[in-house]
C-alpha cells in the first residue's frame, strides 16, 4: 500500500527523529510522557548549567570564593529569607502578621506576599539558618531553569516543532538581559520569569477553548509567585493573546471573541483567588512611608536601545536589558524575510515587539507597566517581557524552515546592527566574540538542520543538533560571565558581607543576652546588611522595605532616630532617652571601631500611666521634648547654642547658617579662622550627658568626648541623636561644627542629659505584673489599682485592636506615636492582637472565586457525564 502524502502543514514542521533504543522498547505512554518533558528539561539544565559554568569561571559565590551577597539588595534579601527560616523553624520573634525584630514591631505579611511568596523561597528551611544565602542562590537559579522549561512548553502551543530546537531558544529566555542585569539580585522578580510563560499557557487553553479551570490556577500561581511582575507578564500576554487572535486565519468572528472573553474570566477569577496578596499589600502600600521623589528624566538614545540586542555587555547607562542570545537574535532579524510566514503574521508580531519597546521608553506606559507608579530605581523592570516576545517571534520563524538566504538576510541585519551599535558604552569584546563567533556558527547550524529531511541523514542531523547545543551552552555562559565581570566593576553591586563569622558571632552573642518581651535586645547599627535585626536577631529598630509605615518612620525619626531613603529604611536610636522610652535594655554600639555591648537604663514594653494623653496641642518643636513627653520627666537641659570662633554663622529663624568650612587633610593642619570650622558653646549642669541632634545636618560635629559624622540632607537622610560626650566640671560645652556646603545647625541642637533623673524618671514608671508576646498577640495582668492609659513601646500602625478586662474588642489611639490604650479604673487585663489590614476583605474575595472555580469544574463534570450517557433511544 503506498504511504500517504503529507500534508503541506505536515511538511513544514522540523520532523523529530526518535534515538534508537536496543532491548525492550518502552511502553507507549511512557515514551509519550519522556517525549513531552524531555525538551523542557534539556531547557532548564541548559540554562541553569551556563549560569552555573559562568559562576564558576568568573569565582562567585557559591562556585568561587567572591562574597555571598551580591549587592545592597542582596544583602536586603538574605535577611528577609533568615526571618522566613526562623518562621518556618519557629524561633521568631512573632509570625507572619507581626514582626517584632524590625523598627521596633512593624507588619510583616505584606513583606511575606512581597519578597518571600517565590515557592523556592522556602527552600531556606532545608538547610542550617547559617547558610541562608545559599537558597537565595537557589531561587535565582530555580527560576531560571523552571522558566526556560515552561517557555519551551508555551513555545511548542504557539507552532509545533522540535523540541529540541525549542529548548536551545529558551535557554536565551532563562539567561535574557534582564536576568543577567536585574533580576538576578532580585529572587522575588525571578518568578516574573516563571509567571509569564505560565499565564500564555493558560491563554493558549482559551484559544483552544480547554481546560478552563487549570488555567485559572496557572493564573493564580503566577500572581502568588510575585503580584508585582506576574502583573507585567499578564499584560504583556493579553497583547501577545490579541496579536494571535488578529493574525489568525480567517475565520467567525465569534470564535475570537469568545476566546477573549474565556481569557478575561480566566484572568479576572485567577487573580481574585490571590486578593489577599493584593489588599493587604495595595493596604500596605498606601500606608507606607512615601518613597523618595523619582524623574524619568529621558529616554535612551535610539541606537543605544538597539545595543541592548546585542549580547555580553553592560551599558553605563539605564536602558531596556533585552539580549535573548544570538541565535535567537538570528532568527528575529530573519523573521521578516520568512516567507513560509503569512505577511499579517509577520507585521503583526513585528509591530508587537516595536510597540513594547517604544512602552518602555514613554512616560505614561512606563507608569502602566509599573503600577502607575515610577519606581524607585531602574524604570525598565518589565524588560523580560520584551525578551520574551522576542524568543517567541525567533520560534516563529524556526518552526517555519527559514530557507539558507533568508538566514542570510536575517544574519545581515545582525552585522549591520553590530556595525550601527560598536560605539555603543553595551557592546564590548564579548558582544563581538558572540557575534561573529557564535553567529557563524549558529547559521551553519541552522542551514543545515533547516534544510528538507531527504537531503541529509539522522548521522548528520544528530552531529549538528550536538554542535549548536554547545554553541548555545557555551555562548549562553560567556554572556552571562562577561556582563557579570562588568557589572561587578560598578560599586553599587560590588559584594557585600552578610552571613559571615563575625556576624555569626553577634548573633549568638545576641541570643544570650535576650531577655524579651521584658525589654529589647537592639542589634544597633547598620553594620552587616540592610536588615541586622532580621539577620542578627533581637528587637531592634533598623528596618529596610518597601512597605515601612509611615506612622513607624516619622513616629522614630520625631524621637530622635536615622533614616535613609526618606524614611524607608529607618535605624535605631543611638542616644539614652530613646532607647529607654522602647524598652532597649542591651544594645550593640561600634562608637570605638569596634561591636560593643552594652547595658541601659529602660521603660518596660508596657507602662500604665495616669490619666488620658496630653492634650493634642502644638507638637513639642525638639527631639527632647518629644522624649522627655513620653518618658513622663524631664530630664534634660537645652540650652541655646552661641557662636564662639571660627567662620561667623548668619542667624535664621530657629537656627544658625553656616558657611562651608572645609575639613583639614589628613595629618595637616589648618592654619586661620575656619581651621575649626564654626564654634559654638553653651551652659549646662557639670556630669551631664551632651547629645547632638540636628536630623538634616551634613558635616562633622566634634564635642567634648568625640565626634560625629552627619549626613543629613532633608528629607532624605536624617541623623540620629547622638552623644557628644560628658558636660565638663565647668559646665561649659563647646561643639565645634563643619558643614559640608551651607548648612543649618538648630539653635536647640544640644540637650544635656541627667543620668540620675533619668534613672528616676525610668524607675517611677509601672510596668505589667505579667507579659507574654505570642506572634502577633501581646497579654498583660496588670498592676493591682491600674488606671488612667497603658502606653505600648510600639509604633501605633493601623491594624492594632485591644481588649481590656474581655471587653470588647477597639482599635487604640495614639500617644506621642505609640500605641495606648485607655484602661478606666481597676482594669486587670490587656489583651491586643495585630490583623493585617485588608486581610478580611480579601479573604472573602478569594473565597467567593473560589466558589466560581469549583461551580464552573462541577457544571464542566457534569456536561461531560451528559455527552457520554447514551440516550433513552440508544438505550431501548
Amino acid at each position: 500500500m503506498a504511504p500517504t502524502p503529507a500534508t503541506p502543514q505536515e511538511a513544514a514542521r522540523p520532523q523529530e527523529v526518535a534515538p534508537s533504543r536496543p532491548g525492550r522498547p518502552l511502553p507507549a505512554a511512557l515514551r509519550g510522557v519522556l517525549r513531552r518533558l524531555g525538551a523542557p528539561w534539556l531547557a532548564a539544565v541548559l540554562s541553569m548549567g551556563a549560569y552555573c559554568l559562568a559562576l564558576a569561571l568568573h569565582g562567585s559565590y557559591p562556585l568561587g570564593p567572591r562574597s555571598r551577597a551580591v549587592n545592597d539588595l542582596g544583602n536586603q534579601f538574605v535577611p528577609f529569607h533568615a526571618r522566613l527560616w526562623d518562621l518556618l523553624h519557629g524561633t521568631a520573634n512573632g509570625d507572619l502578621y507581626f514582626n517584632w525584630s524590625s523598627g521596633y514591631g512593624v507588619p510583616f505579611l505584606a513583606d511575606f506576599f512581597t519578597y518571600l511568596m517565590n515557592p523556592f523561597s522556602w527552600l531556606v528551611g532545608l538547610f542550617p539558618r547559617a547558610l541562608a544565602d545559599f537558597p537565595v542562590f537557589l531561587v535565582t537559579l530555580a527560576s531560571i531553569g523552571l522558566g526556560a522549561a515552561l517557555m519551551t512548553v508555551f513555545l511548542g502551543l504557539l507552532h509545533p516543532g522540535s523540541g529540541w530546537l525549542r529548548a536551545l531558544l529558551s535557554v536565551g529566555y532563562g539567561l535574557c538581559g534582564w536576568v543577567l542585569n536585574d533580576g538576578f539580585a532580585d529572587p522575588m522578580w525571578m518568578w516574573g520569569l516563571v509567571a509569564l510563560p505560565l499565564v500564555g499557557i493558560a491563554a493558549d487553553w482559551c484559544v483552544r477553548r480547554t481546560r478552563w479551570v487549570a488555567g485559572t490556577l496557572l493564573v493564580a500561581v503566577a500572581w502568588a509567585g510575585n503580584f508585582y511582575t506576574a502583573a507585567m507578564a499578564t499584560l504583556a500576554m493579553a497583547l501577545v493573546l490579541g496579536v494571535r487572535l488578529l493574525t489568525a486565519p480567517p475565520g467567525a468572528r465569534g470564535d475570537r471573541l469568545r476566546a477573549a472573553g474565556r481569557a478575561a474570566a480566566m484572568a479576572a477569577v485567577g487573580i481574585a483567588l490571590t486578593a489577599p496578596v493584593l489588599t493587604v499589600s495595595l493596604l500596605a502600600s498606601r500606608a507606607a512611608q512615601p518613597a523618595p521623589e523619582v524623574l524619568y528624566r529621558h529616554r535612551p538614545p535610539p541606537l543605544y536601545q538597539l545595543a541592548q540586542l546585542l549580547p555580553g555587555g553592560h551599558g553605563g547607562s539605564p536602558a531596556p536589558n533585552i539580549f535573548i542570545g544570538v541565535p535567537g537574535l538570528l532568527l528575529v532579524a530573519a523573521f521578516p524575510f520568512v516567507r513560509a510566514v503569512p505577511p499579517r503574521v509577520r507585521i503583526g508580531w513585528y509591530a508587537l515587539a516595536a510597540g513594547v519597546a517604544v512602552s518602555f521608553v514613554w512616560k505614561p506606559t512606563v507608569l502602566l507597566w509599573h503600577g502607575l507608579a515610577l519606581p524607585n530605581g531602574s524604570p525598565y523592570r518589565a524588560a523580560f517581557v520584551l525578551s520574551g516576545i522576542l524568543v517567541m517571534i525567533s520560534w516563529l520563524a524556526l518552526a517555519h524552515r527559514p530557507r539558507p538566504r533568508e538566514l542570510a538576510a536575517g544574519a545581515g541585519l545582525v552585522a549591520l546592527l553590530a556595525v550601527l551599535c560598536r560605539d555603543q558604552g553595551a557592546v564590548s569584546t564579548a558582544t563581538w566574540v558572540l557575534v561573529a563567533g557564535g553567529g557563524a556558527a549558529t547559521l551553519a547550524a541552522l542551514a543545515v538542520l533547516t534544510v528538507p529531511s531527504g537531503a541529509r541523514t539522522d548521522r548528520t542531523r544528530t552531529a549538528v543538533t550536538a554542535a549548536l547545543t554547545g554553541t548555545v551552552l557555551l555562548g549562553s555562559a560567556y554572556t552571562a560571565f562577561s556582563v557579570t565581570a562588568v557589572r561587578d566593576r560598578i560599586a553599587w553591586f560590588r559584594p557585600k558581607t552578610t552571613l559571615t563569622p563575625a556576624s555569626l558571632a553577634v548573633r549568638a552573642g545576641l541570643a544570650g543576652r535576650a531577655d524579651w518581651p521584658r525589654s529589647r535586645t537592639d542589634p544597633g547599627p547598620h553594620e552587616f546588611a540592610n536588615n541586622d535585626p532580621l539577620l542578627l536577631g533581637g528587637e531592634g529598630g533598623s528596618y529596610y522595605s518597601s512597605y515601612v509605615p509611615a506612622v513607624t518612620a516619622r513616629t522614630l525619626q520625631a524621637l530622635g532616630a536615622g533614616w535613609y531613603m526618606r524614611g524607608r529604611h529607618t535605624l535605631s536610636f543611638e542616644d539614652p532617652v530613646g532607647r529607654a522610652v522602647m524598652g532597649v535594655g542591651s544594645y550593640l554600639s561600634a562608637a570605638h571601631g569596634r561591636l560593643t555591648a552594652y547595658r541601659a537604663p529602660h521603660a518596660p514594653l508596657l507602662t500604665v500611666r495616669d490619666g488620658p494623653p496630653p492634650a493634642a496641642g502644638g507638637e513639642p518643636s525638639t527631639v527632647f521634648a518629644r522624649q522627655e513627653r513620653l518618658l513622663g520627666a524631664a530630664v534634660y537641659e537645652v540650652p541655646r547654642l552661641t557662636p564662639a570662633g571660627g567662620a561667623v554663622p548668619l542667624p535664621v529663624r530657629g537656627g544658625w547658617l553656616l558657611p562651608p568650612a572645609p575639613l583639614p587633610a589628613a595629618g595637616r593642619k589648618v592654619a586661620g579662622p575656619d581651621a575649626a570650622g564654626t564654634a559654638f558653646t553653651a551652659r549646662c549642669a557639670p556630669g551631664g550627658v551632651v547629645v547632638w541632634s540636628a536630623p538634616w545636618f551634613a558635616g562633622r560635629v566634634g564635642g567634648p568626648g568625640g565626634h560625629v559624622e552627619g549626613a543629613g540632607k532633608y528629607d532624605i537622610t536624617a541623623n540620629a541623636a547622638s552623644v557628644l560626650g560628658r558636660v565638663p566640671a565647668d559646665g561649659k560645652v563647646t561643639v565645634r561644627v563643619h558643614g559640608q556646603g551651607w548648612q543649618v545647625v538648630p539653635e536647640r541642637a544640644v540637650g544635656c542629659l541627667s543620668p540620675r533623673r533619668l534613672a528616676a524618671a525610668v524607675g517611677a514608671l509601672r510596668g505589667p505584673r505579667t507579659l507574654t508576646a505570642d506572634g502577633h498577640r501581646l497579654t498583660a495582668r496588670l498592676p493591682r489599682g491600674a488606671a488612667g492609659r497603658a502606653v505600648l513601646a510600639v509604633p501605633a500602625v493601623a491594624g492594632w485592636s485591644c481588649a481590656v478586662d474581655g471587653g470588647p474588642s477597639r482599635a487604640p489611639a495614639s500617644d506621642g506615636g505609640l500605641l495606648a490604650v485607655p484602661l478606666g479604673r481597676g482594669a486587670g487585663q490587656l489583651s491586643c492582637a495585630y490583623v493585617p489590614p485588608g486581610l478580611r476583605p480579601g479573604l472573602a474575595v478569594s473565597g467567593a472565586a473560589g466558589l466560581v472555580l469549583a461551580a464552573v469544574a462541577f457544571g464542566g463534570r457534569l456536561r461531560r457525564r451528559s455527552r457520554l450517557r447514551p440516550s433513552k433511544e440508544a438505550r431501548a
